[in-house]
């Protein structure tokens, strides 16, 4: 006779139970950029509509910024971090490939040994991060997660160039999500689009940096020559803008109408719109294609916090909630989309 397995009970909803932010103290005006890409605030503005970017100091890392997030998502969901049934960190800035920033963050505040585990999906990774932590705990898997949306872009900025560098900015979002008595997250629609893949990537690899450091080994009379080459090999970040800003526009405008589809709304139900905080241009062609209503609370974060990649919605999130604290309880549709190409949409109740 066959033995019968046990399966883990399933709880029917889930919820975002809290959001917490750390926006780093160094606003980072237009001004102190333009020369450099031989540009002018007014052009930023009307391309962008970024007044200032937030960038961290070189003493504050991609984890102290995390944690920053992480205890306040904690306090605001009245749990302690060892009842958290797993940790999930959104981001493409943490320096080491391995281990996770994920695994130290657990460590961090104390939830080990809950699984944790980190996701490259760029701008789409706080959605994805938020997907993955709804199945965990519905599937019983977890009573609470930690998802952490969280970049240090300045790390891989090249300051010369005019594609992406000047949108860039740094922070951190957490949202803690659990158990529910009633539906607070939709189904959530994501994908991708790898024949793009190139569009928004990195200059060079980590192997071409290191055979530029063997070669330096090799030739220890050039080194002074291979540590210059090695500065220009430092992986920065480029973006074929054109091609961005049109798929963001029209194929992400089709993904949030899906996204409301499964959520079997529409966005007149909608108390508020928080779209990945890439441009102003792309925010509004959104609100005109999806039909917002003028009475819909939309995100306009990038306007002082810049371009923040993973971090971007939980902090547009929880500015939202900051300046319109009775939208709490009331439906958000929220999207990413960025790198890979890759994006994510989900309706949430907000906490």
């Amino acid at each position: 006779m066959t033995a019968t397995l046990k399966q883990l009970k399933a709880n029917e909803y889930s919820r975002i139970l809290s959001v917490g932010a750390f926006r780093p103290s160094n606003l980072v005006p237009n001004d102190d950029l333009v020369e450099a890409i031989d540009s002018s605030d007014e052009w930023i503005r009307q391309r962008t509509g970024i007044i200032t970017r937030m960038r961290a100091d070189a003493e504050t890392s991609v984890l102290d910024m995390a944690e920053g997030a992480a205890r306040e998502a904690l306090e605001k969901a009245g749990i302690e971090a060892s009842q958290l049934g797993a940790v999930i960190v959104s981001t493409v800035t943490f320096p080491f490939a391995t281990p996770s920033a994920a695994a130290a963050l657990a460590g961090r505040l104390g939830a080990s040994p809950a699984p944790a585990f980190d996701i490259s999906a760029a701008c789409a990774g706080y959605c994805y991060g938020v997907a993955q932590a709804d199945s965990l705990v519905r599937s019983g898997m977890a009573d609470y997660v930690l998802v952490v949306g969280v970049e240090k872009l300045s790390d891989f900025i090249d300051n010369t160039e005019r594609s992406i560098s000047f949108l860039l900015g740094d922070g951190a979002g957490a949202v803690v999500v659990g158990k529910s008595d009633f539906a607070g997250i939709s189904p959530s629609v994501w994908g991708s689009d790898g024949t793009k893949w190139d569009t928004i990537s990195m200059t060079h690899s980590m192997i071409d940096l290191r055979a530029i450091a063997l070669e330096a080994e090799a030739n220890p009379g050039e080194k002074a020559i291979a540590a210059e080459g090695t500065e220009k090999l430092w992986p920065t970040l480029r973006q074929d803008g054109p091609t961005v800003f049109r798929w963001a526009v029209w194929e992400m405008a089709k993904m949030a109408k899906k996204a409301l589809e499964e959520a079997g709304i529409t966005s007149a139900d909608l108390a508020a719109f928080i779209p990945h905080q890439a441009n102003m241009r792309i925010i509004d062609e959104m609100v005109k294609q999806l039909k917002i209503p003028e009475t819909v609370v939309v995100a306009r974060d990038i306007a002082e916090s810049g371009n923040t990649s993973a971090a971007s919605i939980p902090l547009a999130m929880h500015r939202v909630l900051k300046e319109h604290p009775e939208l709490s309880g009331k439906l958000a549709l929220q999207i990413g989309f960025g790198a890979g190409l890759v994006f994510g949409a989900q309706v949430v109740v907000l906490p």
